[in-house]
């Protein structure tokens, strides 16, 4: 199992009736298994906060409740997090939380074991996918007994890379029959909020004394006592591989600290080694315990940990000359780029070839697959900050423009779930205090980025029954834009497009223009016949290739001279055929008719 199919079936072997979640990478795939399992509720929630709302609301009805997210999700889910973590659980409740150690697919790599200590809460790290397993059972049983949440906290590597698991029976967990109102806990006015710190803080000694003794930490003894590690999390892994000799202090509850162990580990050894990903968080408080250590100061404080790395960070204390790579490793390999890029035929092409074909205008982007239109051939965004920020961001562009942007429109570009998770405020805000923006509505029916999940404007829910499907063009006006200043387009007709967006830009005001073509990965899509490349009309103009459609390959570069004697370049092309699906754009772009509907052919029959 990944580390993600583990976490999903400890969570239905710990007999948890709710499971919630936002798509995110790397923990994505933990709600796409649960929804596999029986006797369990999944479902895809709107944003991270409402999917911890949800489990929250399972926890208070007494039965067990279970959410996940991405690192940056739980920034989201923050303002009920830390108020929770006060009133506490009924039934079980554990938030697995992934990071993405190494930037596979994120905007930061922030640290979310920060959160164990900002709210109060204990933090479980597993190495690999049977811990996972094992850890999150762990959760739920902690979770109760010391009437908390609980954090499990996992890293890409462990999320995505799989071990063979060992499994138990599914747990029979008889919940409460109904809630128990009790609004001096439930009811987080301040004079009944102020009244439980008493409560988290006598807790917090309580997990300091439990973590002295859990058998998810251990020291691990070592031969050689030259080096001993403070480690957690698939860090553990690399230490062990890189100084498999050298005692090990493992902690699979990693918050708080156990200092005991900590000082027991480090009277056994020369040199204290504290190895975290990312931030020195163990390591400055085991220096303010008073111990001494090294960590951050040899080994770096972003990204992973291999063992080459640590090696070559510990060789200087070890009075070893550091070495550019271990003995025997093979050289990396010189491997020609291959940036990042759209679909065939994705719906966002049309778009992002047309916001590149306006003039003197600013575009604040948002996070999506459709982000990539930052990148060539469209060179269309011009910032991308957090999910939903495109609409914040575009009305400050526009309340806060200077001198020089005093001509400029603003375009603000948002997909449809992260429009539905975050962006609707920010619309508001824009009718509201009337931005003059122009809003690109990108509907393709499918959180694109993380593998085309259901959404409330999918009209599917997780289980792939149908569901109620927002009316995007309902919802904005609902919000404040004017009824006429609302456009329904089809990105794959470029003039339509092309002329919707010039007019709104010129109006003042706020207005919305939503596409409307599903994710060619989907199966609300319906391809067309194919296209191919007439090489004799060809002429090498290269509108074409602006589109920025993988399917259609450059075979040879020209230079030509024009009448002016201006030169220019020429790109002659071709479409691979098999992979195009017939959407049109290219044909749309092409000055020369050289693009025409392919033939098919099929294999030679020899009798």
């Amino acid at each position: 199992m990944s580390g993600n199919e583990a976490v999903a079936r400890a969570v239905w072997d710990a007999g948890t009736r709710v499971a919630a979640a936002y798509p995110g990478t790397p923990a994505t795939e933990i709600l796409e298994y649960l929804s596999l399992y029986p006797d369990l509720y999944a479902e895809w929630s709107v944003n991270e906060k409402v999917s911890l709302e949800v489990a929250i609301g399972a926890s208070l009805a007494g039965a067990r409740g279970f959410c996940a997210m991405k690192h940056v999700g739980l920034n989201v889910a923050a303002d009920a997090l830390m108020t929770q973590t006060l009133a506490g659980v009924v039934g079980g409740l554990v938030i697995a939380v992934a990071d993405d150690v190494g930037f596979s697919s994120s905007q930061n790599e922030q640290d979310s074991r920060y959160w164990g200590r900002f709210a109060h809460l204990p933090v479980l790290e597993p190495a690999d996918s049977q811990e996972a397993y094992e850890m999150t059972r762990a959760a739920f049983a902690l979770s109760e007994q010391y009437n908390t949440p609980v954090l499990l906290r996992l890293t890409t590597r462990v999320c995505h890379v799989k071990c063979l698991v060992s499994v138990g029976e599914r747990q029979v967990v008889r919940a409460a029959d109904q809630f128990t109102k009790d609004p001096g806990r439930w009811v987080m006015v301040p004079a009944n909020a102020k009244r439980h710190v008493p409560e988290m803080l006598a807790r917090d000694k309580a997990l300091a004394a439990a973590v002295e003794t859990s058998p998810l930490n251990r020291l691990e003894a070592g031969s050689n006592p030259r080096l001993g590690f403070v480690t957690s999390g698939p860090a553990y892994m690399h230490v062990r591989e890189a100084f498999p000799d050298a005692p090990v202090l493992k902690l699979g509850f990693s918050h708080p600290v156990p200092m005991g162990l900590v000082r027991q580990l480090a009277d056994q050894v020369e040199a204290l080694v504290v190895v975290e990903e990312t931030e020195p968080l163990m390591e400055t408080e085991i220096k303010a315990a008073g111990i001494a250590a090294h960590g951050k100061d040899i080994l770096p404080a972003a990204g992973e940990l291999p063992p080459h790395i640590l090696r070559r960070g510990l060789a200087a204390l070890l009075g070893q000359q550091p070495v550019a790579a271990d003995v025997g490793q093979r050289p990396a390999l010189e491997v020609f780029p291959r940036p990042p890029t759209m679909c065939v035929a994705c719906p966002h092409l049309g778009v992002y070839y047309t916001l590149s074909q306006l003039r003197n205008v600013n575009i604040s982007g948002d996070i999506g697959c459709y982000t990539l239109g930052a990148g060539h051939p469209w060179n269309a965004l011009d910032t991308c900050i957090s999910m939903g920020a495109s609409m914040g961001i575009a009305l400050g562009l526009d309340k806060g423009r200077g001198p020089g942007d005093e001509n400029k429109k603003v375009v603000a570009v948002i997909g449809d779930s992260t429009f539905l998770h975050m962006g609707m405020q920010g619309l508001l805000d824009i009718a509201y205090n009337r931005g003059n923006v122009t809003v690109l509505l990108l509907d393709n029916r499918a959180v694109g980025m993380t593998g085309g999940q259901e959404n409330p404007g999918s009209g599917r829910d997780i289980y792939g029954q149908p569901a109620p499907r927002v009316d995007f063009a309902k919802l904005v006006e609902a919000l404040g834009i004017d009824k006429e200043r609302i456009h329904m387009v089809d990105p794959y007709q470029l003039p339509v497009l092309f002329k919707t967006l010039r007019e709104e830009t010129k109006r003042p005001g706020p207005s919305v223009i939503i596409t409307d073509r599903p994710c060619v990965l989907i199966d609300h899509y319906q391809k067309q016949q194919p296209y191919e490349v007439d090489e004799a009309a060809c002429t090498g103009c290269g509108n074409c290739v602006e589109v920025g459609c993988p399917a259609i390959h450059v075979t040879r570069r020209d230079k030509a001279i024009k009448p002016s004697g201006k030169e220019v370049d020429l790109a002659f092309v071709k479409i691979e055929t098999a992979a195009c699906t017939g959407c049109d754009l290219c044909v749309q772009t092409c000055a020369p008719k050289a693009i025409r509907h392919a033939v098919p052919t099929f294999p030679v029959s020899i009798n």
